[in-house]
């Protein structure tokens, strides 16, 4: 095939309606009929989301959200929690902006604990956090029930969640949580092309951005919201990604949301229960991803030439990212893909492997 299939971890495979939908011809973004688009977009986030905060759109990848949430919220000092490549990156977004920060680090594999963020906040030093839901280096999902039942506890300091690889697959109810700031870019959970993002952002980060200078312009949130209560964007965003997120938004409600996560559910257990008997799971037992498996290598199968022999047979899947590179591989199991999907990839590595 001309084209492999994807089961890496972003983009996600992007079904041909899909595909289609970004086709639409585009309208004015001042125009009617583009407010009544970004209305319809904007609800079906929210019901997805389970919140009522504000729904902001952002023309760009979710590492710009990532700046933008920091730079719209420290006052003081922010802790970036880190257990992996993506969350090592927001500290590092964060520390590049001129915001005083510090990482708060664990073992590669292992989750960010409440314990540690309590820890953490006691101090009385922080009035934000940082904190990756899935970690899609490691395969890691955080506690971010329990970790968010903490940050209450501290009602000065703002709780920044990236969902990139989590959001639109994995149930998290935003308000009920009490997330300031949720964000994700749409080529993993949501399985459309890269190059959009979307973030929520409650009542008293819009309030403290209001209080804080230098923020630049295209990630002011305050700037992004008094477009937002006209149904606009401040410039002109990708018209193509939000009839992708319509037709994508119409699909999520048609299958269900809590069939649509059940699945996403039951994607990983047939995942993690092949690789627990080819390879190792290499997340700490308990916080394992619902949406991309990291496998460890036990018995040094020459991980690149599996996923060459994959390639020729129309299949991508990832390596290990950063210091996991040559030491782990990934399969992602989000987005738009199907039982048959994943059970037709696993049996065609075990061919593979079996010819190695």
């Amino acid at each position: 095939m001309d084209k492999p299939k994807l089961f890496i971890p972003g983009p996600t495979h992007v079904d041909p309606d899909l595909l289609a939908s970004l086709a639409e011809y585009p309208v004015g973004h001042r125009s009617a009929q583009f407010s009544e688009l970004y209305d319809e977009v904007v609800d079906g986030v929210q019901k997805v989301l389970f919140t009522s905060n504000r729904i902001l759109l952002g023309t760009c990848s979710a590492t710009g959200l990532m700046e933008a949430a920091v730079r719209n919220t420290v006052q003081k000092r922010c802790a970036n929690f880190v257990c992996g490549a993506f969350s090592k990156r927001w500290h590092e977004i964060t520390a590049a902006c001129g915001i005083e920060c510090d990482s708060i680090s664990v073992e590669l594999g292992r989750a960010t604990k409440p314990e540690a963020v309590r820890e953490a906040l006691e101090t009385g030093r922080y009035d934000a956090i940082t904190v990756v839901h899935n970690e899609t280096s490691t395969g890691v999902m955080n506690p971010i029930t329990e970790i968010s039942t903490v940050v209450r506890d501290f009602p000065e300091v703002v709780l920044l969640v990236d969902m990139v690889s989590s959001m639109a697959s994995v149930k998290v109810k935003i308000d009920a949580l009490g997330i300031d700031v949720a964000l994700s870019s749409v080529q993993k959970g949501w399985g459309l092309p890269p190059g959009f993002a979307i973030c929520s952002v409650s009542d008293r980060v819009l309030e403290r951005s209001e209080k804080i200078a230098n923020k630049g312009f295209y990630f002011d949130f305050k700037v992004m919201e008094k477009y937002a209560k006209k149904s606009q964007t401040p410039t002109t965003p990708s018209i193509p990604h939000m009839y992708g997120l319509k037709a994508q938004l119409a699909r999520i409600f048609k299958e269900g949301l809590e069939n649509r996560f059940q699945r996403h559910k039951d994607l990983a257990e047939e995942v993690r229960s092949w690789v627990s008997q080819k390879f190792d799971l290499f997340a700490e037992p308990g916080y394992e991803s619902d949406t991309v498996t990291c496998a460890g290598n036990p018995n040094n199968i020459d991980l690149i030439e599996m996923a060459n022999h994959l390639l020729d047979r129309g299949y991508m899947i990832s390596g290990g990212y950063g210091p996991l590179k040559g030491k782990t591989f990934r399969i992602a199991h989000m987005g738009n893909l199907q039982m048959d999907d994943i059970r037709d990839l696993l049996t065609t590595i075990d061919n593979i492997l079996d010819d190695m």
